[in-house]
């Protein structure tokens, strides 16, 4: 018991050290930087002393049934946490790193204009990673999934007065939003597998996962690859693999602990984390097992071939996690683990030195030169070997393939809603919302049966649409907006059409939504009327000079209007899902293709509205080359 409570330690310390940089000024960096300091340090420091407790007690898996925060008779919303060898290798590893870039940034970046900024986000992606590797059920890991996910954005954007940093970020966080929908999907198909909340605890007992998995194969096998969707998004591997070297735009510190060690092995934390779940689908092993070989192949070859310090890490790294997937996929659990911790630490180590890496061979190179030396490619016919040389340089046009197979036929069915105006939406689009909440109304046996069985997909078609449109918008951002709220109001009446489905329901989810909505709303009414020439998508603004509170007020409202964890939408999200019926996967589809879709169109939103450069000529400007 005393080690539970001990667990809990790891997470308040991170809490409480990101809400004091919070009240700390900007101006007192070393206050700052001391905070980040202890708090990694000191969650370093309990590392030691529990970890010596636990080994004394055999190193007990502990599972931690910490808060449960909604429950009726059939659903069960609980925060829970587990602790094992899993979680105690990356507590290790995020600990140390943590600390030491924590040391390395308070010189790195010091004078430094956004040097709070860049502390506050540390420790938000701190406080995310410990809720992450803590998690014991896929409610509680999403939470941290989605705080890694908002602190990757603002990291990778930190230079925010430059374009290439805040076009990637906004890429990156969209990749990361493909991966969500694996999460989403396999949270729903868990909820009808289990007929709970299942807790990670309960995949290492062998016979009532076998129990569950024979009767619904089919269902098992689709709960593994959504798992392995999301595991390839987040450790950049293919068709995902473009977006790592993308995200190498921030500060050289933050690259190390997200992109180098941390964040980027977060995917082969999932699969560690479900190993005794699939770990008898042989059809699931082979496929990552694949996955794994190919993309380390395609990667190494890559990084072989490009001109930057950075991108070369960073495809070697993927090189070296697709053959952790490949170690996982074998069942070398223990050589996975091991494998992330030399591959973390040798990562950040040389990201942390390549600038004086840089330095040096550029000496060297008008010093010391030494010819090329002979390499495997020279033995290769010569049309192989710069056939291969210019696939590695466009980095086999991945960025391409994700752009033309995804979001390019999305923008497109988007364009075919130019219908839906700022005026038609007011004339056509409230009405027949309001048209459907009288049909929810009159649906106990007043609605033939053949007609309300496709209502809740014909409505989550028309909330799909709504964020298609959202999401493909150019000029007006108030009709965006707009649009999004409505696509939660028409998501959350399609799945009220279920049976044993409770009007609160709907409560819990909306009462987030429509309370961010209207006030991002005012706030872009607010910077209408202040910016009315400079107020449309397209193109980057950067108002957050001018505008510094509306922007950060429009940026918490995009959170909550996205489901991020600090409205009840978050677990109303997951309360609709438990209402989708296991043979209603279209609904569920539809249903994560909105909600995935509406994060990528907000974060778009704020990014063109508040960053980039300033579009008035007088504000101090980037660099062409940035």
């Amino acid at each position: 018991m005393e080690l539970k409570i001990l667990v809990q330690i790891f997470l308040l310390i991170p809490l409480a050290g990101f809400i004091i940089s919070l009240l700390i000024p900007h101006k007192k960096e070393l206050a700052l930087s001391r905070i980040a300091f202890y708090t990694a340090g000191g969650n370093l420091f309990c590392f030691f002393i529990f970890i010596a407790f636990w080994l004394w007690q055999g190193h007990p898996t502990l599972d931690i049934k910490d808060v449960s925060i909604y429950q009726n008779s059939e659903y069960e919303f609980v925060i829970a946490f587990l602790f094992d060898k899993i979680t105690a290798v990356y507590l290790f590893a995020g600990a140390l790193l943590t600390f030491l870039i924590t040391v390395y940034s308070r010189y790195y970046m010091h004078r430094e204009s956004g040097y709070k900024r860049f502390f506050n986000t540390i420790l938000f992606f701190y406080l995310g990673f410990n809720i992450t590797i803590f998690a014991g059920n896929f409610e509680t890991l999403f939470i941290g999934w989605e705080i890694l996910g908002v602190s990757s954005f603002l990291l990778i954007s930190f230079y925010r007065d430059r374009y290439l940093p805040v076009r990637n970020a906004v890429k990156v966080f969209s990749i990361y939003r493909i991966g969500d929908v694996g999460i989403l999907l396999a949270m729903w198909a868990s909820h009808h597998l289990w007929h709970e909340n299942i807790i990670f605890s309960k995949f290492q007992n062998y016979d009532l996962v076998q129990e569950h998995l024979q009767a619904h194969t089919s269902l098992g096998i689709f709960i593994s690859v959504m798992i392995l969707l999301a595991a390839a998004a987040k450790s950049a591997q293919l068709p995902f693999s473009s977006w790592l070297p993308r995200a190498m735009e921030g500060p050289t510190p933050s690259s190390a602990i997200f992109y180098g060690s941390l964040s980027v092995n977060f995917g082969v934390f999932l699969l560690l984390r479900t190993f005794p779940f699939w770990e008898h689908q042989p059809f699931v092993r082979i496929l990552i097992g694949v996955l794994g070989i190919a993309t380390s192949l395609v990667a190494i070859e890559i990084s072989r071939v490009q001109s930057s310090i950075k991108a070369q890490i960073a495809y070697a790294s993927i090189a070296q996690i697709g053959l952790i997937f490949v170690e996982i996929a074998l069942g070398f659990e223990t050589l996975a683990l091991i494998h992330f911790m030399g591959n973390a630490f040798l990562r950040t180590y040389q990201l942390l030195v390549s600038p004086s890496v840089v330095t040096y061979m550029i000496r060297e190179q008008f010093y010391n030169y030494e010819p090329r030396v002979q390499t495997l490619e020279d033995s290769f016919p010569k049309r192989v070997e710069y056939s291969l040389y210019l696939l590695g340089i466009r980095e086999w046009n991945l960025d391409s393939f994700t752009n033309k197979l995804i979001f390019t036929p999305l923008k497109k069915a988007g364009k075919k809603l130019d219908f839906l105006t700022y005026r038609n939406v007011f004339y056509f689009v409230i009405p027949a919302y309001l048209i459907s909440c009288f049909f929810f109304i009159l649906k106990e046996n007043k609605i033939p049966l053949e007609i309300h069985r496709y209502l809740p997909y014909v409505y989550s078609f028309v909330a799909l649409l709504m964020v298609l449109k959202s999401f493909s918008e150019r000029k007006y951002p108030r009709l965006a907006w707009l649009l999004v709220i409505f696509n939660h109001l028409w998501i959350a009446l399609a799945v009220s059409f279920n049976e044993q489905y409770s009007f609160s329901h709907s409560v819990i989810y909306l009462s987030g939504i429509l309370v961010s909505g209207l006030i991002g709303f005012i706030c872009l009414q607010k910077l209408k009327n202040s910016e009315p020439d400079y107020f449309s998508l397209n193109q980057y603004y950067g108002h957050i000079y001018e505008h510094p509170k509306i922007s950060i007020v429009f940026l918490l409202s995009c959170l909550g209007l996205m489901g991020f964890p600090i409205t009840l939408s978050f677990m109303g999200e997951d309360l609709l899902y438990s209402h989708i019926r296991d043979d209603q996967f279209f609904l569920a589809f539809f249903n994560a293709l909105s909600f995935i879709m509406a994060g990528i169109s907000l974060v778009r939103i704020y990014a063109r509205l508040f960053l980039g450069t300033h579009v008035k000529t007088y504000h101090e400007t980037a660099i062409k080359s940035s």
